[in-house]
């Protein structure tokens, strides 16, 4: 938006000011029967009146912005903590109190549980991070009793408020192609310690243990799979560690920057993107300690330069097709394959397009 400034000559100021005083002095006089000494008492008297209702405005507009900047904050605070001693709450059980400052001042969010439904050999460990956070994992290596040969380890990253049980359906698709599984539970997740979820992140630095806690285990053909926040998380390790080299990776519905991963969430709320998107981003990044603005997944994947399969469900609200295109016009590689679901939106594509998953991720790791 451009602004003009118009500034108005002297004589020409002079004579705009009579006119509205005469203009005045004669619609009170019609109106009112006012005496004409009286003008100039009365024409200071609206002034004054206007300031006193300016002043209220103002006030009334501050309130407004101090209420809802704490309200943001509030959400802000609640969407990245998960506690472990804390319930869930059914909505529709809430009393009218309790709804208004759940929709106000958000509420408490617990850990997701772990339910062990994983119908494959595995054992779980906990692996350590640089900065001492416990992962709880689960390893699912080909032995010999089955008579396969492995055709290397696929590492396996949840999205954001899930866990490892949330992808067990692709952890046993990919067993089941041949790939030893390695599978961990984020930072602030689950069974893994931490409160504080930073969306990507201080998370990479989980993504790097991992992939480096398998490589220990002397696997060289390591292919690493992101679903949503994962696969964002993924990203922004691969641009953090150069000593990262998987073999390939795979990117399922990751978000083009923090500021789209606020308003998606929004939108599953049926409230408009903004101002609350800008709102969320700003206050979680303060409350992180971080500048959430520059956590663009979209720019970190300029530094990807394996071959990567990228898939996303046509009718996500939560990632945009914009976001997907620009993700995948980024990728630092030539050797890139995106595939888009129709009548898919946000969700475990592995389970709702079982026949074109498998079919998309059989072609692309063989």
């Amino acid at each position: 938006m451009q602004v003009f400034f118009y500034f108005v000559p002297a004589e020409e100021y002079e004579l705009n000011l009579r006119c509205v005083a005469l203009l005045y002095f004669l619609i009170m006089t019609q109106q009112q029967k006012l005496n004409w000494k009286r003008f100039p008492l009365n024409f200071i008297s609206q002034i004054t009146r206007m300031k006193k209702v300016f002043k209220r405005i103002a006030y009334t507009l501050l309130f407004i912005f101090i209420f809802f900047n704490i309200m943001c904050a509030f959400q802000a605070y609640h969407f990245t903590r998960f506690y472990d001693n804390v319930t869930k709450q059914n909505p529709q059980q809430m009393g009218f109190l309790d709804k208004t400052n759940a929709i106000l001042f958000g509420v408490p969010m617990p850990k997701s549980k772990v339910v062990d439904s994983l119908h494959i050999p595995h054992s779980s460990e906990t692996i350590t991070t640089q900065d001492n956070f416990k992962l709880a994992s689960w390893y699912a290596p080909h032995t010999t009793k089955d008579s396969i040969k492995p055709k290397g380890t696929i590492i396996m990253f949840h999205g954001h408020g899930s866990s490892r049980s949330g992808i067990i359906t692709e952890a046993e698709s990919f067993y089941n192609l041949g790939w030893n599984i390695f599978m961990i539970d984020f930072r602030a997740h689950c069974e893994s310690s931490g409160n504080e979820c930073t969306v990507g992140v201080n998370e990479a630095k989980d993504v790097e243990a991992a992939y480096k806690y398998v490589q220990a285990k002397g696997e060289k053909d390591i292919v690493l799979y992101g679903i949503s926040m994962g696969a964002a998380t993924i990203s922004k390790a691969m641009s953090d560690d150069s000593s990262l080299q998987p073999q390939k990776i795979i990117l399922e519905m990751p978000f083009g920057t923090m500021l789209g991963a606020a308003e998606g969430l929004i939108r599953t709320m049926h409230l408009p993107d903004e101002p609350l998107g800008v709102e969320l981003t700003f206050w979680g990044g303060l409350e992180t300690g971080n500048w959430s603005f520059n956590n663009n997944p979209e720019e970190y994947v300029k530094k990807i330069h394996c071959p990567v399969l990228l898939q996303w469900g046509e009718e996500d609200i939560r990632v945009t097709q914009k976001e997907t295109d620009h993700i995948y016009a980024n990728l630092g590689t030539t050797q890139k394959t995106l595939v888009k679901y129709p009548d898919r939106g946000h969700e475990s594509l592995c389970k709702n397009a079982h026949e074109k998953w498998m079919n998309s991720v059989t072609k692309f790791l063989n």
